[in-house]
Protein backbone atom coordinates (compact mmCIF):
# COMPACT_ATOMS: atom_id res chain seq x y z
CA UNK A 1 0.00 0.00 0.00
CA UNK A 2 1.35 3.39 -0.97
CA UNK A 3 1.64 5.77 1.94
CA UNK A 4 0.82 9.47 1.89
CA UNK A 5 4.02 11.52 1.97
CA UNK A 6 3.89 13.47 5.21
CA UNK A 7 4.59 13.59 8.91
CA UNK A 8 1.68 13.15 11.29
CA UNK A 9 2.35 14.85 14.63
CA UNK A 10 0.03 13.71 17.42
CA UNK A 11 -0.17 16.21 20.28
CA UNK A 12 -0.99 14.90 23.75
CA UNK A 13 -1.19 15.81 27.38
CA UNK A 14 -3.15 13.23 29.38
CA UNK A 15 -5.31 12.13 26.43
CA UNK A 16 -5.72 8.45 27.24
CA UNK A 17 -9.52 8.57 26.97
CA UNK A 18 -9.42 10.16 23.55
CA UNK A 19 -6.70 7.81 22.34
CA UNK A 20 -8.63 4.73 23.42
CA UNK A 21 -11.74 6.01 21.67
CA UNK A 22 -10.34 7.11 18.32
CA UNK A 23 -6.84 5.71 17.82
CA UNK A 24 -8.02 3.03 15.42
CA UNK A 25 -9.43 5.80 13.20
CA UNK A 26 -6.11 7.67 13.01
CA UNK A 27 -4.35 6.72 9.73
CA UNK A 28 -0.96 6.02 11.33
CA UNK A 29 -0.28 3.28 8.77
CA UNK A 30 -1.12 5.52 5.81
CA UNK A 31 1.51 8.24 6.32
CA UNK A 32 5.24 7.99 5.78
CA UNK A 33 6.17 9.37 9.21
CA UNK A 34 4.33 9.59 12.53
CA UNK A 35 5.24 10.42 16.11
CA UNK A 36 3.67 11.91 19.21
CA UNK A 37 4.73 14.92 21.23
CA UNK A 38 3.72 14.55 24.85
CA UNK A 39 3.87 16.97 27.74
CA UNK A 40 4.25 15.08 31.00
CA UNK A 41 1.27 12.75 30.73
CA UNK A 42 0.56 10.64 33.80
CA UNK A 43 -2.69 8.92 32.80
CA UNK A 44 -1.36 6.05 30.70
CA UNK A 45 -0.91 7.99 27.46
CA UNK A 46 2.79 7.10 27.22
CA UNK A 47 2.15 3.43 27.90
CA UNK A 48 -0.57 3.45 25.23
CA UNK A 49 1.81 4.82 22.61
CA UNK A 50 4.45 2.26 23.57
CA UNK A 51 1.93 -0.54 23.09
CA UNK A 52 1.00 0.86 19.67
CA UNK A 53 4.68 1.30 18.67
CA UNK A 54 4.34 5.06 18.24
CA UNK A 55 7.51 7.05 18.88
CA UNK A 56 7.12 9.74 21.55
CA UNK A 57 9.09 12.97 21.72
CA UNK A 58 9.01 14.36 25.24
CA UNK A 59 8.07 18.02 25.59
CA UNK A 60 9.76 19.77 28.49
CA UNK A 61 8.46 23.32 28.02
CA UNK A 62 4.72 23.70 28.48
CA UNK A 63 2.46 24.95 25.70
CA UNK A 64 0.89 24.14 22.35
CA UNK A 65 3.16 26.55 20.50
CA UNK A 66 6.24 24.74 21.77
CA UNK A 67 4.72 21.43 20.64
CA UNK A 68 4.29 22.81 17.12
CA UNK A 69 7.91 23.96 17.02
CA UNK A 70 9.16 20.60 18.27
CA UNK A 71 6.97 18.87 15.72
CA UNK A 72 8.47 20.71 12.78
CA UNK A 73 12.02 20.27 14.05
CA UNK A 74 11.54 16.50 14.29
CA UNK A 75 9.46 15.94 11.14
CA UNK A 76 11.15 13.78 8.53
CA UNK A 77 8.82 14.91 5.76
CA UNK A 78 8.36 18.33 4.22
CA UNK A 79 4.60 18.05 4.66
CA UNK A 80 3.47 18.17 8.30
CA UNK A 81 0.01 17.80 9.84
CA UNK A 82 -0.85 18.40 13.51
CA UNK A 83 -3.56 16.35 15.20
CA UNK A 84 -4.97 16.35 18.75
CA UNK A 85 -6.76 13.10 19.70
CA UNK A 86 -9.24 14.75 22.06
CA UNK A 87 -12.35 14.05 20.00
CA UNK A 88 -12.68 17.55 18.53
CA UNK A 89 -10.67 16.82 15.39
CA UNK A 90 -11.81 14.37 12.70
CA UNK A 91 -9.01 11.88 11.92
CA UNK A 92 -10.55 11.21 8.49
CA UNK A 93 -9.28 14.62 7.38
CA UNK A 94 -5.61 14.02 8.20
CA UNK A 95 -4.88 12.65 4.72
CA UNK A 96 -6.89 15.36 2.88
CA UNK A 97 -4.98 18.06 4.76
CA UNK A 98 -1.68 16.53 3.64
CA UNK A 99 -2.97 16.15 0.08
CA UNK A 100 -3.59 19.91 -0.04
CA UNK A 101 0.15 20.42 0.37
CA UNK A 102 0.83 17.98 -2.47
CA UNK A 103 -1.53 20.10 -4.56
CA UNK A 104 0.72 23.13 -4.13
CA UNK A 105 -0.68 24.85 -1.07
CA UNK A 106 1.66 26.10 1.65
CA UNK A 107 -0.80 25.55 4.48
CA UNK A 108 -4.20 23.90 4.87
CA UNK A 109 -6.70 24.48 7.67
CA UNK A 110 -9.68 22.39 8.73
CA UNK A 111 -12.31 25.11 9.02
CA UNK A 112 -15.19 24.88 11.49
CA UNK A 113 -17.03 27.79 9.89
CA UNK A 114 -17.45 26.96 6.20
CA UNK A 115 -20.94 26.20 4.95
CA UNK A 116 -20.35 22.45 5.06
CA UNK A 117 -18.76 22.59 8.52
CA UNK A 118 -20.16 21.92 11.96
CA UNK A 119 -18.73 22.84 15.34
CA UNK A 120 -19.05 20.91 18.59
CA UNK A 121 -21.84 21.63 21.07
CA UNK A 122 -23.63 24.36 19.17
CA UNK A 123 -24.97 25.95 22.36
CA UNK A 124 -21.58 26.38 23.98
CA UNK A 125 -19.67 27.26 20.84
CA UNK A 126 -22.03 30.05 19.87
CA UNK A 127 -20.12 32.52 22.04
CA UNK A 128 -16.67 31.02 21.46
CA UNK A 129 -17.36 30.65 17.74
CA UNK A 130 -18.41 34.28 17.48
CA UNK A 131 -15.12 35.33 19.04
CA UNK A 132 -13.13 33.04 16.77
CA UNK A 133 -14.82 34.41 13.67
CA UNK A 134 -14.38 37.97 14.89
CA UNK A 135 -10.62 37.50 15.25
CA UNK A 136 -10.52 35.82 11.85
CA UNK A 137 -12.24 38.80 10.26
CA UNK A 138 -9.83 41.20 11.97
CA UNK A 139 -6.93 39.25 10.44
CA UNK A 140 -8.64 39.26 7.05
CA UNK A 141 -9.16 43.03 7.11
CA UNK A 142 -5.68 43.88 8.35
CA UNK A 143 -3.79 41.45 6.13
CA UNK A 144 -6.09 41.06 3.12
CA UNK A 145 -7.21 37.51 3.76
CA UNK A 146 -10.25 35.42 2.96
CA UNK A 147 -10.07 32.87 5.77
CA UNK A 148 -13.08 31.49 7.60
CA UNK A 149 -11.14 29.91 10.51
CA UNK A 150 -7.74 31.37 11.29
CA UNK A 151 -7.58 29.81 14.73
CA UNK A 152 -8.20 26.08 14.40
CA UNK A 153 -5.11 24.05 15.26
CA UNK A 154 -6.07 21.12 13.04
CA UNK A 155 -3.93 22.04 10.05
CA UNK A 156 -1.06 21.06 7.81
CA UNK A 157 1.89 23.14 6.69
CA UNK A 158 5.08 22.72 4.73
CA UNK A 159 8.04 22.47 7.07
CA UNK A 160 10.09 25.10 5.25
CA UNK A 161 7.13 27.49 5.33
CA UNK A 162 6.70 26.97 9.06
CA UNK A 163 10.36 27.80 9.61
CA UNK A 164 10.02 30.84 7.34
CA UNK A 165 7.13 32.14 9.46
CA UNK A 166 9.26 31.67 12.59
CA UNK A 167 6.33 31.71 15.07
CA UNK A 168 7.49 33.05 18.43
CA UNK A 169 4.25 33.25 20.40
CA UNK A 170 3.32 30.84 23.16
CA UNK A 171 0.40 28.61 24.03
CA UNK A 172 -2.78 28.65 21.97
CA UNK A 173 -1.67 31.71 20.02
CA UNK A 174 0.43 29.62 17.65
CA UNK A 175 -2.33 28.93 15.12
CA UNK A 176 -3.48 32.54 14.94
CA UNK A 177 0.05 33.82 14.50
CA UNK A 178 0.77 31.26 11.78
CA UNK A 179 -2.38 32.35 9.93
CA UNK A 180 -1.54 36.04 10.21
CA UNK A 181 2.05 35.61 9.10
CA UNK A 182 0.98 33.36 6.23
CA UNK A 183 -1.38 36.12 5.08
CA UNK A 184 1.45 38.65 5.32
CA UNK A 185 3.65 36.45 3.14
CA UNK A 186 0.77 35.81 0.73
CA UNK A 187 1.12 32.06 1.18
CA UNK A 188 -1.26 29.78 -0.67
CA UNK A 189 -3.75 28.68 1.99
CA UNK A 190 -6.46 26.07 1.51
CA UNK A 191 -9.40 25.56 3.87
CA UNK A 192 -11.45 22.38 3.96
CA UNK A 193 -14.70 22.00 5.92
CA UNK A 194 -14.61 19.95 9.10
CA UNK A 195 -17.10 18.52 11.54
CA UNK A 196 -15.86 19.20 15.05
CA UNK A 197 -16.79 16.44 17.47
CA UNK A 198 -17.41 16.57 21.20
CA UNK A 199 -14.37 16.49 23.42
CA UNK A 200 -13.64 13.09 24.94
CA UNK A 201 -12.70 13.23 28.61
CA UNK A 202 -11.20 16.13 30.50
CA UNK A 203 -11.65 19.78 29.70
CA UNK A 204 -9.97 22.15 27.31
CA UNK A 205 -7.12 24.12 28.87
CA UNK A 206 -7.84 27.09 26.61
CA UNK A 207 -9.67 29.75 28.65
CA UNK A 208 -11.86 31.99 26.51
CA UNK A 209 -10.97 35.35 28.11
CA UNK A 210 -7.26 34.62 28.45
CA UNK A 211 -7.07 33.34 24.88
CA UNK A 212 -8.89 36.42 23.61
CA UNK A 213 -6.41 38.68 25.36
CA UNK A 214 -3.55 36.66 23.87
CA UNK A 215 -4.99 37.13 20.39
CA UNK A 216 -5.22 40.90 20.94
CA UNK A 217 -1.55 40.94 21.96
CA UNK A 218 -0.65 38.96 18.85
CA UNK A 219 -2.49 41.44 16.62
CA UNK A 220 -0.63 44.37 18.17
CA UNK A 221 2.69 42.53 17.93
CA UNK A 222 2.15 41.60 14.28
CA UNK A 223 1.20 45.17 13.38
CA UNK A 224 4.45 46.30 14.97
CA UNK A 225 6.83 43.76 13.44
CA UNK A 226 5.39 43.79 9.95
CA UNK A 227 7.28 41.20 7.88
CA UNK A 228 10.41 41.34 10.00
CA UNK A 229 10.24 37.93 11.61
Amino acid sequence: MNKQNGTLVILTRNEINGLKAIFDKIPVDKVSDVFAIDYKSTDGTLEFFKKKHIKVVQQEKKGRAEAFRIGCRNAKSENVVFFSPDGNEDPRQIIPLLECLDDGYDMAIASRFMKESKAEDEGVIAVRGFGNQAFTQIANVLWRGKLTDSINGFRSIKKKKFLELNPDTEGFGIEYQLSIRALKKRFKIKEIPTVEGNRIGGQSTAKTFDTGMLFLKIIMHELKVGKKF
